[in-house]
C-alpha cells in the first residue's frame, strides 16, 4: 500500500501558489488515474486508488502547511502505514524551475510542511522535491512562494505536472530511479520538439 501527499494549502487564496505545486502534483495522479472522489479524512482530503497495481491513497492535508505532519500522522497510524511506502511532493527553492529531484529521508532544509511531517512519522521517507526556484534574495522568499505562477510558467509547469501524472504508477518501485526515468523519457520528447519549433539548421530562430 502507498501513501502519496500532496502539500500545500487549502482554499481559492492559495490555490495557484507555487508552495501549492504538491497539490497540483497529486491533483494530476488522481485525474490520470482514475481515483475516487475525495472523502474528509484524518484532516485532510483523501482520495483511493492503484498505481501499477498496487492500492494507494493520496492525502491532500487540509490543515495548512505548517500544520501537515498532524494529517499525515493520523493516516499512517490508523493504516500502519511505513515510511518507506509513504511519498510527499513539495516545492523546492534550491532547484530550478521545471526539474524534480527525488531523495529518502534526510534534513527538511526549513520546509515547513517537511518539519512538521517529521514531527509525527520517522524520517525515511520518500521526497518528490518539485523545482520553483529561488528569487535571488533572500528577503524575496516568502513572497516568491506564496506568490501565483505566472502565465511564462505554464511554459514548464504543465508538462512536468503531466508528466508526473503519466510517470506515478512507476513509485511502486520505491526508489525513485523508475520514476525519474520515466519522466525523463516523457520530458525529453517535449524537450526535443520546442527546440526544432524555435531554430532552423542554422541555430537562427525561425519566424
Amino acid at each position: 500500500m502507498l501513501l502519496i501527499v500532496g502539500l500545500g494549502n487549502p482554499g481559492i487564496k492559495y490555490e495557484n501558489n507555487r508552495h501549492n505545486i504538491g497539490f497540483m502534483a497529486v491533483d494530476e495522479i488522481i485525474l490520470r488515474h482514475n481515483f475516487s472522489e475525495p472523502k474528509m479524512k484524518f484532516q485532510g482530503a483523501l482520495y483511493e486508488g492503484t498505481l501499477g497495481g498496487e492500492k494507494a491513497f493520496i492525502l491532500k492535508p487540509l490543515t495548512f502547511m505548517n500544520q501537515s505532519g498532524k494529517s499525515v500522522g493520523e493516516i499512517a497510524s490508523f493504516y500502519k502505514i511505513q515510511p518507506e511506502d509513504i511519498f510527499v511532493f513539495y516545492d523546492e527553492l534550491d532547484i530550478a524551475p521545471g526539474k524534480i529531484k527525488f531523495k529518502t529521508g534526510g534534513g527538511n532544509a526549513g520546509h515547513n510542511g517537511l518539519r512538521s511531517i517529521d514531527q509525527f512519522i520517522n524520517k525515511n521517507y520518500h521526497r518528490i522535491r518539485l523545482g520553483i526556484g529561488h528569487p535571488g534574495d533572500k528577503s524575496m522568499v516568502t513572497g516568491h512562494v506564496l506568490g501565483d505562477f505566472s502565465k511564462n510558467d505554464e511554459k514548464w509547469l504543465d508538462p512536468l505536472l503531466d508528466a508526473v501524472g503519466r510517470a506515478a504508477d512507476k513509485l511502486t518501485s520505491r526508489d525513485g530511479i523508475d520514476f525519474l526515468n520515466e519522466i525523463g523519457l516523457i520530458l525529453k520528447p517535449n524537450e526535443n520538439n520546442s527546440k526544432k519549433k524555435n531554430t532552423d539548421n542554422n541555430g537562427k530562430e525561425n519566424k
